[in-house]
Order: structure tokens, then C-alpha cells, then sequence
């Protein structure tokens, strides 16, 4: 019998314990970056996803690309800009923005993608810029995926990035 009152207090100490640890457990998860691509290359200061850039190409801001968007649309362009927000499930698309100019950046036939906590950075990217409608379903799934509790109205259409490279700074520490 003392056994088991033993047992019985050791096994209510553990689930107690379990209790009080289980949401700092969670909270810790929910803050862990999610790194679903390696860089396919790495110099001194950067990361490339996707692929690399080309060395000589001159990059155009964002604020630049979208003030003169007619004549870029549906071409190969070359960006700079600050991440604003990123996918906060897997990383496959960020929002790119230079003051009221915005950008929903996605990657190549879905090939690569990059890490959840880059937002905030500045990223260089080569890619295909368009405009693109966006439904009310597809502007609360890009909010649900950036983590966002409410919903945005949807606009009638969007700027877009379909990037095959991009490169960002390395995280320190490296």
C-alpha cells in the first residue's frame, strides 16, 4: 500500500510539473525559426537562396520598380528592398515594401524557400515582376500564413515577385 501512495504522489508531482513546464514548451515552439532551404551558396556576408545573382547587374529599389511599373511588368528584374513579413508556416513568400510601395515576393515553382525570421532584413532578388488579382480567401490565407489575427480588405490586385535568387545577409553569429 505505501507503494502505491508513493507511486500515486510521484505520478501527480509529474503531471503537475508537466502542466507548468507544457506552456513555456509551446511558447518556445511557437517562436522557432523554420529553415525549410539551405543556402545553395554562402559568402562572407551573405546567403543565396534560390540561386546566385548575376555580379554585374545593377538592382532598382522596390519604391523605384513600382513607381514606373508599366514598363517592368512581366520582365526579369533585378530588387533591393527591406522583408517586411514573412510566412511564418514554412517561409514560401515574404512581403517586400519601401514606404507605400508593396510586394508579395514567392519563389520558382515553389523550389526554395527562406528562413521565417528574416524579416526586417534587406534582400537583393532576381525575379519576374507582374500584377496579379487577389480574392478575399487568398488575402485572409496570406494573413493566416504571415500570422496575422486580422484579415486586410483584399485589394483588386497586387505587385509580385516570382524570385529565382535571393540573397540575404548572414545571420550573426555565423
Amino acid at each position: 500500500m505505501a507503494y502505491f501512495c508513493r507511486a500515486t504522489k510521484l505520478v501527480s508531482a509529474l503531471l503537475t510539473l508537466s502542466f507548468a513546464v507544457a506552456p513555456s514548451v509551446l511558447l518556445a515552439a511557437e517562436d522557432e525559426v523554420i529553415k525549410l532551404s539551405e543556402p545553395v551558396a554562402v559568402s562572407k556576408g551573405y546567403e543565396f537562396y534560390g540561386a546566385t545573382l548575376p555580379e554585374n547587374e545593377k538592382a532598382i529599389s522596390l519604391g523605384e520598380l513600382i513607381d514606373n511599373s508599366e514598363s517592368y511588368l512581366d520582365k526579369e528584374v533585378m530588387v533591393e528592398t527591406r522583408i517586411a513579413k514573412v510566412c511564418q508556416k514554412k517561409g514560401c513568400f515574404f512581403v517586400a515594401t519601401e514606404g507605400a510601395s508593396t510586394a508579395r515576393i514567392t519563389f520558382k515553382d515553389y523550389g526554395f524557400f527562406i528562413p521565417t525570421d528574416s524579416g526586417g532584413k534587406d534582400a537583393k532578388l532576381l525575379g519576374v515582376f507582374s500584377r496579379v488579382p487577389v480574392s478575399k480567401e487568398q488575402a485572409k490565407h496570406y494573413a493566416e500564413d504571415l500570422g496575422e489575427t486580422s484579415v486586410p480588405d483584399a485589394a483588386e490586385y497586387e505587385y509580385s515577385i516570382v524570385a529565382s535568387a535571393v540573397r540575404l545577409p548572414r545571420q550573426s553569429g555565423f
